[in-house]
């Protein structure tokens, strides 16, 4: 089983004036090749789909894309997006109620934000084949749109100051773990910029892992961070931008990221392949020429956390094989 994990998908603003007059493919580029070879598509969707709502008051950026922009998510066959980030209710309540039956009417699960606390936390299954593959997604970001009893918003749980909260989402994992054969835990957390990974991000990947997590699947930071590894379980402290319309850093490079491809021997994760990526033009597109320097910087990162990758100029990707004796 191939699982391709892709990080931050913004659809809105400049990237949405482009999808007006383009065709539906027109973020992904060329990636859309790489993405087919999976068996399940997972994506960080950074904006709301919607065509009304207002913005909320008091923030600086806010993410909309055209409610038929799902036929976007359907061309490059994502199957299940997180929702547990700082801008699915950018504009407010009601844009986020009018996405959700869009999702659920395409056959796109959705986790980590609902309209109520228990809809909030619910995982996404899907299943391949006779596995079942489950997504649990939350975040530390937009404390204020945590989801209630009696009202929408996202599954928020502290990293930084953590409380009963974390020990509510170990629960939710060993839970699922039960029911899935795969479990994937997403990870909208902690501050933008900075390719050092926050102490407290290792600290609850481990525990994540130690409850049942397979891959810990962490975004939000705008660039890549290296890559962990924990009892043969690969932990993604940050895959940046994968499409955006955002003014590129040219030191931080978020306009540089990787397709995360998931390889699976029956259940237990193997090898993880990482595609270098670049944004131009508002589209994700494969790095060609910068790879190798794309891939080199995730090497050094992931070194450092004792994690050893090999470039394979053959497939264009650097892997990572999960079972090697060192890690963290």
């Amino acid at each position: 089983m191939q699982i391709a994990m892709l990080g931050d998908v913004m659809l809105g603003r400049l990237v949405n004036q482009h999808l007006k007059t383009t065709g539906p493919g027109y973020p992904w580029g060329d990636t859309l090749a790489v993405l087919r070879q999976a068996d399940v598509r997972f994506a960080n969707l950074e904006c709301v789909l919607a065509a009304g709502g207002e913005p909320e008051p008091g923030k600086v950026f806010h993410f909309r894309s055209d409610l038929n922009n799902v036929g976007s998510l359907l061309a490059a066959g994502i199957d299940v997006v997180s929702l547990a980030n700082n801008h699915v209710l950018d504009f407010g309540e009601d844009a986020f109620r009018e996405m959700l039956p869009a999702l659920d009417d395409n056959g796109i699960l959705h986790a980590g934000a609902g309209p109520d606390r228990d809809a909030a936390r619910q995982p996404a299954v899907r299943r391949v084949g006779t596995a079942a593959v489950g997504f649990i997604a939350f975040t530390d970001n937009q404390p204020d749109w945590e989801a209630t009893d009696t009202s929408p918003g996202i599954y928020y749980v502290p990293v930084a100051d953590a409380d009963r909260r974390v020990a509510e989402l170990l629960d939710l994992v060993r839970g699922t773990r039960a029911r899935v054969q795969l479990l994937i835990v997403s990870a909208h957390w902690g501050p933008n910029w900075g390719s050092g990974v926050p102490s407290g991000h290792r600290d609850l990947a481990r525990v994540l892992i130690d409850a049942g997590a397979d891959v810990v699947f962490g975004h939000s930071a705008h660039i890549f961070r290296g890559v962990g590894l924990h009892r043969n379980r690969p932990i993604i402290y940050s895959a940046g931008d994968f499409v955006d319309d955002y003014a590129v850093d040219p030191v931080e490079r978020n306009d540089q990221s990787f397709i995360f491809m998931l390889e699976t021997d029956g259940n237990e994760p193997r090898t993880l392949r990482l595609y270098p990526t670049v944004i131009e033009d508002f589209q994700a597109r494969l790095a060609g020429g910068s790879s190798r320097d794309i891939a080199g910087r995730m090497q050094r990162l992931s070194k450092h956390l004792g994690t050893l990758s090999t470039w394979r100029e053959t497939g264009g990707f650097l892997e990572i094989r999960v079972d090697q004796e060192r890690g963290e």
